[in-house]
C-alpha cells in the first residue's frame, strides 16, 4: 500500500475531504454529517466539505450517505493547503 500523505502532512491531523453527492440537502443535516459544511451547487449537487479525524470517520459519513438513499458522485481528499480556508481551519480547532 502506498502512503498518499503529504511529508508536511501531521499525521494526528484530521484529513479535509471534498464529499458530493446527488440531489440536494437541507442545512439541517450538519450535525448529523458531524459539522462538515452543507454547499448546494447549482448543478443540483450537494457538498459536504470538512475534516474527518480518520478512515472510519469517513467510511461513518458515507454510511449517512447510503441510508439517506442519496446517489454518491465523488469522495476527494483535499490537499493540505485547503486547510488554511478560514472555513475549514475553524472546524479544525
Amino acid at each position: 500500500m502506498i502512503n498518499t500523505r503529504s511529508p508536511n502532512t501531521d499525521p494526528g491531523e484530521p484529513e479535509v475531504y471534498e464529499i458530493r453527492i446527488k440531489g440536494h440537502l437541507d442545512c439541517q443535516w450538519t450535525d448529523w454529517f458531524d459539522g462538515l459544511t452543507i454547499t448546494l451547487e447549482d448543478t443540483g449537487e450537494t457538498l459536504l466539505t470538512g475534516p474527518v479525524v480518520d478512515q472510519a470517520a469517513l467510511h461513518s459519513v458515507l454510511k449517512k450517505v447510503r441510508d439517506l438513499g442519496m446517489s454518491l458522485v465523488s469522495v476527494n481528499r483535499l490537499p493540505p493547503a485547503h486547510v488554511d480556508a478560514p472555513d475549514i481551519k475553524r472546524r479544525l480547532i
